[in-house]
């Protein structure tokens, strides 16, 4: 499974690592992603997912059904 937020899409950047000699090698910056459990009231059920840092703030601030109704509208989940 890719290491994709299922709330913002956030995924894993690309960049460099930059030593004191200023000799660059290729590195991942990986997103903070956590399996969490939300209570989905409306269904009356617990659901998990795969969310990073920022999906759990944005859950906090939307609610739980309107993030999912927002991240299925724009592909990021097609089922939960």
């Amino acid at each position: 499974m890719y290491r994709i937020c299922q709330i913002t899409g956030k995924r894993a950047m690309s960049g460099n690592n930059v030593s004191h000699s200023n000799a660059k090698t290729k590195r991942v910056f990986d997103v903070n992603l956590r399996e969490k459990k939300f209570y989905l009231a409306e269904e009356d059920r617990w659901i998990t997912l795969r969310v990073s840092a920022n999906g759990i703030r944005t859950i906090s601030k939307k609610g739980l059904s309107q993030a999912l109704k927002d991240a299925k509208a724009k592909g990021y989940i097609q089922n939960y």
